[in-house]
């Protein structure tokens, strides 16, 4: 089973704040999520993480990788320090990549990009990066444009969907690509 997920920022307290993520402290946030993924992923599914997994610390960072379940594969955000021991716990480490999940094309980077390969035939792309911000109501404005407006060809593109840990539909647990595709339609319904 694939699943995704962006953005954890595990060990860093200020992202609770700007988040408003419903935590007390780093410890609960970091333990809620490393709870909540474990009870979702197996040791045979594979977790494709969209950036910003760790906040600094690499001796913290390790400890923490260690209790995930599941092959990860890392798609680097801007804050993702790789360089030392944590990189040997992940089985790749991209900036960008393009997989198949059953049938079905996925573009996956930190950043958005909301015109990507193949957008009009059926392809998803799954980014992070942009947390609830301005820029997210941006992206959000403009998806409604490009489906309001797609015609013809294919099928409606702005299928560009963030799977940033704090989004309503992946409440801090990593998700499978049918999970986002269902709570992204009725969080979007509701803008």
């Amino acid at each position: 089973m694939n699943y995704y997920i962006s953005d954890l920022h595990i060990g860093h307290a200020n992202v609770i704040r700007f988040d408003g993520r419903p935590f007390v402290d780093v410890n609960e946030m970091n333990n809620a999520i490393i709870e909540n993924w474990n009870s979702r992923v197996k040791t045979d599914d594979t977790v494709y993480i969209l950036g910003d997994c760790f906040w600094k610390n690499e001796e913290n960072s390790v400890k923490l990788i260690q209790r995930l379940k599941g092959h990860k594969h890392l798609i680097r955000g801007n804050h993702d320090r790789v360089h030392g021991r944590l990189r040997f716990y992940y089985e790749s480490i991209e900036h960008y990549a393009e997989i198949n999940d059953n049938d079905r094309l996925v573009i996956l980077c930190h950043y958005p990009i909301p015109f990507y390969k193949n957008q009009h035939y059926g392809a998803v792309m799954l980014y992070g990066h942009v947390h609830r911000t301005k820029e997210y109501e941006y992206l959000t404005e403009m998806r409604k444009s490009i489906r309001a407006k797609a015609k013809g060809y294919g099928t409606p593109n702005g299928n560009f969907i963030n799977v940033g840990c704090m989004m309503p539909y992946m409440n801090y647990t990593p998700r499978t690509l049918a999970e986002i595709i269902a709570g992204d339609a009725a969080d979007f319904a509701n803008k």
